[in-house]
């Protein structure tokens, strides 16, 4: 009898340790904001695809298509095995930073505002620095996690080394958010496995670097003009940046209401990409963008409770590498459209128009998902 009362018990706790772990919010709350940004998608886009096409949907369509084909994505990378991604890990980074590299070749890259970053391949088209963050959190979280190296050591054996063989074909392209990206992901997933140090000293050092960059660029010095000041060239360099904060003033408290924003009518370049934020407030007001913040917000406490629940290093640090992943564009994209920082044409995650960027970013909850069931059945078995 005492025998059966304890096998009850420890059944009761692996369940109370699953419904902890198990959080069907990790897919749910992306799939609300995707939810949200292809409502906005519908809305920007349709003046000029009916005029242009007939149809007023038929951005949404695409739009829906690449949704359809990232929870596709999902579902399958959910059963396979994070072991996979480890032992796959070096042969998925040589992919995309090959599939980086065929951008820079005329007839497979396709060149976008002076920039080649995507590659044409007839009927697809998709931007390989999508995959490229990912295949880099997945080897980087695997070779430190499985170096006993430290320091120095670990910094320019293998930090270093991913970080320069995967940023150099977006330098040359060029694609300075991307760069900005992929640098920021090194340097998060250094810190959880060994340590601040070395990130803090190489970003500090390379500072000065990086304003010389800046200063050669002719695009590049008329963005960070246009941030410290976009009322000194308002028709050109400040353009975007000034219909974006008029977007936001237009929408007020509770916004002008959905297909009735005005800023989408040829005003706001990339309103359905990178400035789908700021549309979204000139339609759904302030209620309208706390809601999204608030919804990634969340999302990022959920990640952090699977996170902490996490016991081998891989895992952990894959969490907190696909979690940064889907952060810092996050907070670029934010950043950019209430000019807290320089634009860099990183689009907002889940939300912004462009299928390859979703499929990826849902490819990415799939594994965080695989990870949940991973954690639960380690945890259950150490019951």
């Amino acid at each position: 009898m005492f025998e059966q009362a304890n096998k009850e018990m420890k059944a009761r706790h692996i369940d109370n340790t699953m419904s902890n772990i198990t959080d069907p919010l990790i897919w749910i709350l992306p799939l609300l904001l995707s939810g949200i940004g292809l409502i906005m998608i519908v809305s920007i886009t349709s003046p000029w695809t009916m005029e242009n096409t007939g149809s007023a949907f038929s951005r949404g369509i695409r739009q829906l298509q690449g949704l359809g084909l990232g929870l596709i994505s999902m579902l399958i990378i959910a059963i396979i095995p994070t072991n996979f991604w480890k032992k796959a890990a070096g042969a998925f980074l040589v992919f995309a930073v090959i599939a980086a590299a065929l951008t820079l070749f005329p007839g497979i890259g396709v060149k976008v505002g002076g920039a080649r970053r995507w590659i044409d391949l007839g009927p697809v088209r998709f931007q390989p620095l999508e995959i490229l963050t990912l295949a880099v959190v997945i080897e980087l979280a695997k070779s430190l996690s499985c170096s006993e190296k430290n320091g120095v050591s670990a910094f320019f054996s293998i930090t270093a080394v991913i970080l320069c063989v995967s940023v150099f074909p977006l330098v040359l392209q060029p694609n300075m958010g991307g760069t900005i990206l992929i640098f920021g992901l090194c340097m998060a997933i250094h810190v959880e496995l060994k340590g601040w140090r070395m990130p803090l000293f190489l970003g500090t050092t390379l500072f000065p670097l990086f304003l010389w960059f800046i200063v050669q660029g002719g695009y590049r010095l008329r963005r960070y003009i246009a941030f410290i000041d976009p009322w000194k060239d308002p028709l050109s360099s400040g353009f975007q940046v000034i219909q974006g904060l008029v977007a936001f003033a237009n929408g007020g408290i509770s916004g002008v209401g959905i297909g009735n924003g005005l800023q989408k009518m040829n005003f706001l370049p990339a309103a359905h990409t990178d400035y789908i934020l700021a549309t979204l407030g000139e339609e759904f007001g302030l209620i309208g963008t706390l809601t999204v913040l608030c919804l990634f917000m969340l999302w990022t406490s959920r990640v952090f409770l699977l996170y902490v629940k996490a016991t081998e290093p891989f895992q952990a640090a894959l969490i907190w590498g696909i979690a940064i992943s889907v952060l810092f564009p996050f907070f670029i994209n934010v950043g950019g459209v209430l000019k807290m920082i320089p634009l860099t044409g990183i689009p907002l995650p889940f939300m912004s128009f462009g299928s390859s960027a979703m499929i990826v970013m849902w490819m990415k909850i799939g594994i965080l998902l695989r990870l949940h069931k991973e954690i639960r059945f380690s945890g259950s078995k150490a019951v």
